[in-house]
């Protein structure tokens, strides 16, 4: 089975790409990625962004479709990484690349900056304040970060060097938009 998504805006605007039925995969609702690349505007461009549980892809493609430099993919599920290879291939990108593992291992062997990163873990397996905790030494001063979860932000005990800079609810899923401050 497969399901779809359509991307919301850029250069790949109205595209629909398709993603595995995995239970517990649920793409960033089209409210909420529209509040977040609003929010990203102008912050997207030419940036170097992680998304640490890639599931649909939805928002590294949104990511990418609005211009940011490169994209790394973290997707430890083989049957949805097969769908993403398959979107990357269909819209020609060459300026993302994705490791088929868990984002704790992808994080154990990473040695670069980003300017952006993506935390939505799946929500059964609460990750993330240990995410987190792995990911901050990878972000580059002042870089962003995207966090969507089913409970309150301020319940993730996430690292205090990140500060909240927008946040908005829908339904269950609350986001919030932070900023890596050097203290």
């Amino acid at each position: 089975m497969k399901n779809q998504l359509r991307i919301i805006g850029g250069e790949w605007k109205r595209r629909v790409l398709s993603f595995a039925d995995i239970d517990g995969l649920r793409p960033t609702p089209d409210r909420v990625r529209e509040t977040l690349f609003n929010w990203l505007m102008w912050d997207i461009q030419n940036t170097k962004v992680l998304d640490l549980c890639a599931g649909s892809g939805a928002l590294s493609f949104e990511a990418l479709s609005r211009g940011a430099r490169h994209v790394l993919m973290i997707e430890p599920n083989t049957a949805q990484a097969k769908f993403l290879k398959e979107n990357i291939q269909q819209l020609k990108v060459e300026n993302c690349q994705l490791k088929v593992q868990t984002a704790q291992q992808a994080l154990s062997n990473l040695n670069e900056q980003f300017d952006l990163i993506f935390l939505d873990p799946p929500y059964s397996l609460n990750l993330w304040e240990e995410l987190a905790q792995k990911a901050d030494p990878y972000l580059a001063d002042q870089a962003l970060i995207y966090v969507e979860a089913d409970r309150a932000l301020s319940q993730l005990n996430l690292p205090s060097t990140w500060q909240l800079q927008k946040q908005t609810k829908a339904g269950v899923v609350q986001a919030g938009l932070f900023k890596k401050i050097s203290v």
